[in-house]
């Protein structure tokens, strides 16, 4: 018999594990593919001048601490042949010394770079001035990612939040850069492949740091990561498409400005509005599974006996307070033990089903329907004598139909018993079912004697 592998929620999800740590080394590859691609143009001019004009190139320091960053993630990469968690700082630290002389290169006087190796290939410059520092706060986070100690881990939850922050506004500044908004041109932004390197490597810290701490909201199995995950990507383009949409409101000048600032913060508070309702809906519908999780028979989807106390309850007392009849059923399915001794307990289930089935053709949604276990059930509702009366001849005739109409072996049977709630009365849910149970075990034994 095979084992269910059950995760908390507390608890990664074990396939979004395997796949955060493909799309880790996805990442790396890329970066590392990038760094040697920059590295043959800058040595071999002919390849810069057949790559395609958005890859404009970086220069080579830069190129060296995005390769020394992937060196150093793939060997503090958990649970990999290769850790050497101890040894990862070492390229950490020379891609960070790297970054801090390109961060102060103007304060030190430094005006050329490693990067002049061939004036004549075509370079349209670096990255943005504020990149180096992101790089250093990716070194930081390297560096201190491999730390056992709870407090740096931590620290490390925060600088990963904030290298996620400074990293996406550099990522926007290049997306208005390229639409052309804002002032802001091709001219001003920097290249495309040494931004793509950072992005890379803070998606893979951003990934790596997600398998303890904070972030690991975002992969876990429980109610929170499910909505984490699935409004973490709408909240993050919103703002960006706003501003989008105002800059070229205002260019085209399609309507005056007070007007498309005012309609565009209407459309986002109606979109964050809708984000909301969807959310709600989304926790009731996992606030529903996890109720029937607890409060149902996982064989024929009925209230198990808390459930049907729990709910049967409530009904009662909506009956008392209403001046309502109310009834308890109490069904018994016959010669379940004879069933599953001689034609296995897969088809004793199946009797099991088919029972629960009848219940719910014959009985409103708005009654509570439930198995106690084993092949007993119970109804409750609002039903007067009569009524109830009504519906157990009902149950039984059709339970007859089934088994003249398969020729089974064993036929559906059904012993009953109910009784009838006055509104007066103070007996309490749990007596009417124990009167119940009486009463069933009464037709039982008439069915034996008429057999005799």
């Amino acid at each position: 018999m095979e084992s269910a592998t059950i995760t908390l929620p507390g608890q990664p999800d074990p396939a979004l594990v395997v796949k955060r740590v493909l799309v880790q080394h996805v990442c790396l590859g890329l970066v590392a593919l990038i760094a040697l691609t920059e590295f043959s143009a800058w040595f071999f001019p002919t390849v810069a001048y057949h790559l395609p004009v958005t890859l404009r190139l970086i220069d080579v320091p830069m190129a060296l601490a995005a390769f020394l960053s992937v060196f150093s993630l793939v060997l503090s990469q958990p649970g990999s042949q290769t850790s050497l968690p101890g040894l990862s700082r070492v390229p950490a630290i020379f891609a960070g010394l790297i970054a801090a002389i390109e961060f102060f290169k103007s304060d030190l006087g430094i005006e050329a770079t490693l990067g002049a190796l061939h004036p004549e290939v075509p370079v349209s410059g670096p990255l943005p001035s504020q990149a180096p520092g992101a790089f250093l706060l990716l070194v930081a986070v390297m560096i201190l990612v491999v730390s056992t100690s709870d407090i740096l881990r931590r620290a490390v939850d925060v600088l990963v939040y904030g290298l996620c922050i400074f990293v996406l506004t550099l990522v926007v500044e290049f997306a208005f850069g390229e639409i052309g908004i804002f002032g802001l041109s091709t001219q001003d932004v920097g290249s495309l492949p040494a931004l793509a390197c950072l992005a890379l490597l803070t998606a893979t810290v951003f990934l790596r740091q997600a398998d303890s701490g904070v972030l690991s909201i975002f992969w876990g199995s429980g109610i929170g990561s499910r909505i984490a995950r699935g409004f973490a990507p709408f909240l993050v383009l919103l703002p960006l498409i706003v501003e989008m949409a105002r800059s070229q409101i205002t260019l085209r000048s399609l309507v005056p400005q007070r007007y498309g600032n005012a309609v565009l913060t209407a459309l986002a508070a109606g979109f964050l509005n809708l984000l909301l309702l969807v959310l709600a809906w989304r926790i009731n519908e996992m606030e529903k599974e996890i109720h029937d999780l607890t409060l149902r028979d996982d064989l024929t989807g009925l209230y198990n006996m808390r459930g049907f106390y729990l709910l049967g309850e409530q009904t009662m007392r909506l009956a008392q307070r209403a001046q309502l009849p109310f009834s308890v059923l109490f069904i018994d399915l016959d010669g379940l033990k004879q069933i599953n001794d001689h034609l296995g307990h897969n088809m004793g289930s199946k009797y099991l089903v088919e029972t629960g089935e009848l219940l719910n053709a014959t009985f409103r949604d708005t009654d509570v329907k439930g198995r106690f276990g084993g092949d007993e059930f119970v109804v409750a509702g609002q039903f007067s004598l009569c009524g109830m009366e009504l519906a157990t001849s009902r149950l039984q005739a059709t339970a007859a139909e089934r088994s003249a109409s398969s020729g089974r072996r064993f036929p559906l049977s059904l012993s009953v018993g109910y009784v009838t709630f006055d509104h007066l009365s103070a007996q309490s849910l749990k007596e009417l079912v124990a009167e119940a149970d009486k009463k069933m075990y009464q037709d039982k034994r008439r069915k034996k004697v008429q057999r005799q």
